[in-house]
């Protein structure tokens, strides 16, 4: 039955049967006989089918509900069961949004140093993607804001406030400023992230509370293209403080606070409540408060 749910989960995922089976590393037959003798064990059909995945049932969306329980609850208890026997080990997947970067070292490093057998895999991403990659059991963690847009059922921990500057190089329009206002910065050349990110959603409201729009000439949604660019002198961006720092920025770049408003946003790690936690999760939850713990004492 857990292999049946965990291929369904792939199948809800991937809404393709090819796809589904190649992330499952079995054939597609293989799997299609495994959702149907799934539909043939709970008696209701589960996945609305043509000459191709046309997607779920209404009883296919509640059975969904229950395999991600289901599997995440076994998930937790073999990796509990693991831990008892050799020690934390295993592999952390998480995801950030481009804003946090920097900080997943913070956690990572001492995390490591402290449980060796435990690997990560780190992915760049936006808030909207983590809620879902979260749900559909693919992460185990995300660094994402907190407060502007709803998380649904999750455990957060928060970790830094952003506060927003322009970062622009020596010589250019506003770079004399010791602090500069969102309207501004919204008349000169900008590179953004771009607009699926929240980051760029929070830029774009606060240009609106202070009565006026980004126009950027450049957007991407990393954060390496952003800097870049502002060291070729012809683009300033808009960075949170903590953000700019981690770059390193030599003396020909400026980082002017921007006011009116003078606005800050809260960071944080995320995962999904449940209880018990796998014992990795347990684990850099805890991490991640040392770490908020560091931070409120500065």
């Amino acid at each position: 039955m857990i292999d049946k749910l965990e291929f369904f989960l792939a199948l809800a995922r991937e809404r393709h049967f090819g796809r589904a089976a190649e992330e499952c590393g079995v054939t597609q037959p293989t799997l299609s006989a495994a959702i149907r003798q799934l539909e043939d064990q709970l008696g209701v059909i589960l996945v609305n089918r043509g000459s191709r995945f046309q997607g779920l049932t209404p009883e296919g969306q509640r059975v969904l509900e229950w395999a991600r329980r289901i599997v995440g609850d076994t998930r937790t208890m073999r990796e509990e069961m693991r831990a008892a026997r050799k020690g934390l080990s295993g592999h952390i997947r998480l995801a950030a949004i481009p804003t946090t970067l920097s900080m997943v070292p913070l956690i990572t490093a001492p995390f490591q140093e402290k449980h060796p057998d435990v690997t990560f895999s780190v992915l760049s991403t936006t808030s909207l993607q983590i809620l879902a990659l979260l749900e559909n059991l693919e992460i185990d963690a995300g660094l994402t804001y907190l407060e502007n847009e709803p998380l649904g059922r999750v455990t957060s921990v928060p970790l830094q406030i952003e506060q927003y500057h322009l970062v622009t190089a020596v010589g250019t329009p506003l770079s004399d400023r010791e602090s500069v206002t969102w309207k501004e910065v919204s008349n000169i050349r900008l590179c953004l992230l771009t607009a699926d990110m929240q980051n760029r959603r929070i830029i774009n409201q606060h240009f609106a509370e202070a009565g006026a729009v980004a126009t950027p000439t450049l957007e991407s949604n990393s954060m390496i293209v952003l800097f870049s660019h502002v060291r070729t002198g012809r683009w300033a961006s808009i960075m949170p403080y903590n953000v700019a720092k981690s770059f390193g920025f030599h003396e020909n770049i400026r980082m002017i606070p921007i006011v009116d408003p003078d606005v800050r946003h809260t960071v944080g790690l995320v995962a999904t409540y449940r209880e018990p936690f796998t014992p990795l999760v347990s684990a850099l939850l805890h991490e991640a408060r040392m770490l908020s713990e560091r931070n409120a004492a500065r």
